[in-house]
């Protein structure tokens, strides 16, 4: 800041410079304020748009349906509402900041791995037994969080242990952080999610399959858990597939090609055309890889 005797301290070339300062601060001030804006606006259309699609969503899944499907059709399209319905939760989850809950919300139940599963512990230690003060850390107890794992036709548990060391002189805690997962709090690994994921999507093994196959090893996995993992692994994910498509694009060649579905109309039961896109560059460049796109209608 200038002070008042300063400023008459000062020539008119040195005025016009200073003022020259503020109205160029001033300006980048305005320029933050303006992409600030634009950035919370963008951010509101996102959430009201996936505020919608969450409705639209829900609507389907729980809503009254006058059509008769199998019981197999049925289930996997209410799998599929429930992994979009995940999906949709948690990127509004990412948008949304954080408030102060009003009131303490209802936390789902967790289910009880069974007893009988191997267990492998997994040490997670500070990487200095030794305090800032001087003091040599003491080990006062830990916490354990299990997590479940899943090899080709058999699970497993890690049991995460964090230590807890405490310094007697300067009454402090020291502990390991948490070691980051794809679901924070969550109980499977990324070795169960992956087998998730691909016997799904490579090898077209519905949720509700799966669900079975874990009932005959003993584990109780419901598919609106599977769902609910497969939505949060979507999100997770999106980033690398944004990063692919625009790889892909990256080519001068493109070869593309459109498969027509049928898309229901829920609100007057009848069917329109939709379309699926597929983009993969040319056959002798470096990058395999293919990108699909749903599209509502025609492009």
């Amino acid at each position: 800041m200038v002070t008042e005797q300063e400023l008459h301290s000062m020539n008119e070339e040195a005025l016009r410079s200073l003022a020259k300062q503020f109205l160029a601060t001033i300006g980048e001030q305005n320029q933050a304020i303006d992409e600030a804006h634009r950035t919370v606006k963008e951010k509101e259309q996102i959430i009201a748009k996936l505020t919608f699609e969450l409705a639209y969503h829900r609507k389907l899944r729980y809503g009254r349906k006058s059509e008769h499907l199998t019981a197999e059709q049925r289930l996997l399209f209410e799998e599929s509402m429930d992994t979009d319905l995940a999906a949709i939760g948690a990127e509004l989850e990412q948008l949304t900041p954080a408030k102060l809950p009003d009131a303490p919300k209802q936390q789902p139940r967790r289910m009880q791995i069974p007893a009988n599963l191997p267990r492998t512990d997994i040490y997670h230690e500070p990487e200095s037994t030794q305090c800032a003060c001087g003091c040599q850390l003491k080990r006062i107890g830990e916490d354990v969080s299990e997590k479940l794992d899943y090899a080709p036709g058999l699970f497993s548990v890690e049991r995460h242990v964090r230590g807890k060391w405490s310094c007697t002189s300067c009454q402090t805690i020291t502990q390991a952080p948490v070691p980051a997962h794809v679901i924070d709090k969550g109980l499977p690994t990324t070795g169960l999610l992956a087998h998730v994921l691909v016997a799904k999507f490579a090898d077209h093994l519905p949720l509700y399959r799966q669900e079975q196959i874990f009932a005959r090893a003993g584990v109780p996995l419901s598919r609106q858990t599977l769902s609910d993992w497969v939505g949060a692994c979507g999100v997770q994910l999106q980033p690398l597939v944004d990063a692919l498509k625009a790889e892909v694009f990256r080519h001068d060649i493109l070869h593309a090609d459109e498969t027509p579905v049928s898309m229901l109309k829920p609100d007057n039961g009848k069917t329109h055309r939709a379309y699926i896109w597929a983009y993969s560059p040319g056959q002798f460049e470096n990058l395999k890889a293919v990108i699909y796109d749903f599209c509502h209608r025609q492009l």
